[in-house]
Order: C-alpha cells, then sequence, then structure tokens
C-alpha cells in the first residue's frame, strides 16, 4: 500500500505497449462494490480470494500484461507458485515512507488507527515472500519519482532477458 504500484504500473504499461491490470479495479469490476464493502460482506479471507484469483487470472494470460498486484497476494502459494513464470517486481519503500503516503480510508481498511505500526509488522512479515517472488527490487525511497521507478522496472526487465 502506498508503493506506487497503480501509478508505476500504468507508466510501464504505456512506456512498452502492454494493458494493465490493476487488482483494485479488476476486483471493482469483477463485484461492483469496494474494498471496505467486500471487507465487511466477507472479511479479509474472502477478500484475499478475489485479490489472488484476479492475479491468478492475470499471470496465467496468453497475453503479456503489466499487473499492479497487491503485497497481499504473496500470501497465497498459488499465487507465489504461479508467480515463477511471470517477471516480477518488488517495488520497495521503507513503512515510514508508506505510512506518510497512506490514509486508513475506504481503499485500505488494513491500516487502522496505526499505518506506520502496520507497514512495519507487513513489511517485517512479508519480507521473505517478496524475495522469493521478486526477480527484480526497485527501492522507492528518497529522490525516485514514478517515471523513473518505472524506468527502473523497465531496465530491470530488459536486462532479464526475458521475452514477455
Amino acid at each position: 500500500m502506498g508503493a506506487g504500484k497503480s501509478t508505476i504500473g500504468r507508466i510501464v504499461a504505456e512506456r512498452i505497449g502492454r494493458q494493465l491490470v490493476d487488482t483494485d479495479d479488476a476486483i471493482r469490476s469483477r463485484t461492483g462494490k469496494s474494498v471496505r464493502e467486500l471487507w465487511e460482506d466477507g472479511g479479509e479471507a474472502a477478500y484475499r480470494v478475489l485479490e489472488s484469483s484476479v492475479v491468478l487470472d492475470a499471470v496465467r494470460d496468453e497475453t503479456p500484461l503489466v499487473v499492479a498486484a497487491p503485497g497481499g497476494v504473496v500470501l497465497d502459494p498459488a499465487v507465489r507458485d504461479a508467480m515463477t513464470h511471470a517477471f516480477v517486481v518488488w517495488l520497495k519503500v521503507d513503512p515510514s515512507i508508506l505510512a506518510s503516503r497512506v490514509r486508513p480510508d475506504d481503499h485500505r481498511p488494513l491500516l487502522g488507527r496505526d499505518p506506520y505500526a502496520v507497514l512495519t509488522t507487513m513489511a517485517r512479515d512479508r519480507d521473505d515472500l517478496y524475495r522469493t517472488v521478486a526477480n527484480a527490487i526497485v527501492e522507492i525511497d528518497g529522490g525516485v519519482d514514478a517515471s523513473m521507478a518505472a524506468q527502473q522496472v523497465i531496465d530491470a526487465f530488459d536486462r532479464s532477458g526475458l521475452d514477455d
């Protein structure tokens, strides 16, 4: 949350001529509900199933896509397995920077009253999982803006030697 995956994903997709699948938008399109409504209806577990489904569909699509996937999908072993067949970039941001960018609103029900504490715990708990799936890490701290980060993602992909 707050790493810039939607913004950076949009720039990457535009620059390389691919369609963007933004997980949040895809879930809204499938369900007609906000993240908050989905959490209230079925809780975190039900939301995670939707999240995983959208990412799995995108990763398995034969058309090369750019996917703005939420960090929580690494909690699902099936998604982690599917990600081995994709080029995955971890947009790594210090929790203090993330906390300054996000607010606990309808879009981010996990944050509660202390976003910094929640984001710090998430970073600690998910670090190994992110490292497991990531082909590249783009650190977005300090003076890296979305355009620069997008170019770093593209450069990492180009260096990977993968075709799609």
